[in-house]
């Protein structure tokens, strides 16, 4: 190695380190990736370093009636009805931390098995669904897993829903 040679070689693994990791944290955003725009969901969603990311448990519906304590299924309603109360929940909670439902990046359903059908409503769980994403109001959607479960956390409940929600900041 020739002399003097060395330090220069220690500048240029330092602007080439910089150069690496500044444009990852001054393009702090969320990228989501649809191959197909009528799809329902997502194919992918990617955070970038520098987001801000909020992470909510499982949320169960409310009864239909808030004055009357819920105990059977009826008081909670079909599957469709207890998403659109979950996502409904989800989205107060998002919006009393600052963000909105176009900020949901990912949710997870967890779906037990309507006693009228013998299996989870799959399309009760979507129509509630699209009633929050891939509307005038919130054109976005998400990445999105569903599964069905044996049971939730009581008798009553037929959906439970998780979710993920990123944004710029």
């Amino acid at each position: 190695m020739q002399p003097g040679l060395f330090p220069h070689r220690i500048t240029l693994a330092a602007f080439a380190l910089a150069a690496v990791a500044l444009p990852a944290t001054a393009s702090a955003q969320v990228v989501k990736v649809q191959s197909n725009p009528n799809a329902l969901l997502l194919d992918s969603a990617e955070v970038k370093a520098g987001t801000d990311m909020i992470f909510l448990s499982g949320q169960l519906a409310s009864p239909i009636d808030p004055t009357k304590p819920g105990t059977t299924l009826a008081d909670y309603g079909d599957t469709k009805t207890q998403t659109i109360s979950v996502l409904t929940k989800i989205k107060s909670l998002l919006e009393a931390r600052g963000y909105t439902m176009a900020d949901v990046i990912k949710l997870t359903l967890f779906v037990a098995a309507d006693p009228a059908l013998g299996k989870m409503d799959f399309a009760g769980a979507n129509d509630g669904f699209k009633m929050f994403f891939k509307t005038p109001e919130n054109p976005t959607t998400v990445a999105r897993s569903t599964f069905q479960v044996g049971a939730l956390v009581a008798p009553q409940f037929l959906i439970e829903i998780e979710a993920i929600a990123a944004k710029k900041r």
